[in-house]
């Protein structure tokens, strides 16, 4: 994300909450590393607040992020996922379809 220090992306009206589990299961699969990366990605967009969660009841399919108000939940979350989610989903109001957990958004099987 490039903007002139001090400038912050506006990114809508509503404000979007990303939780990113940080539960034993979760941790074990990097998402410690996960929860850095959107804070790094995001600390210049408005409107976008980062926060560690506890048990989101994904453990299979970890790490698990969870995105309010729009509730998109992404699975098996990397750090290199991350800028994708930052610009089509938070950016172009886009979820990324193939990083959606097929439990919660069946029609995406």
């Amino acid at each position: 994300m490039s903007t002139s220090e001090g400038q912050k992306l506006e990114v809508s009206a509503r404000d979007r909450c990303v939780f990113v589990c940080q539960n034993t299961s979760c941790l074990r699969h990097n998402s410690q590393e996960v929860l850095k990366t959107f804070i790094a990605e995001t600390e210049n967009i408005v409107g976008v607040n980062i926060q560690a969660s506890g048990c989101l009841g994904q453990c299979s399919t970890g790490p698990t992020v969870r995105v309010t108000p729009d509730e998109i939940w992404y699975y098996r979350v990397k750090p290199d996922n991350v800028p994708t989610i930052v610009t089509q989903h938070f950016q172009g109001n886009k979820p990324v379809d193939d990083m959606l957990n097929p439990r919660i958004h069946p029609r995406f099987c």
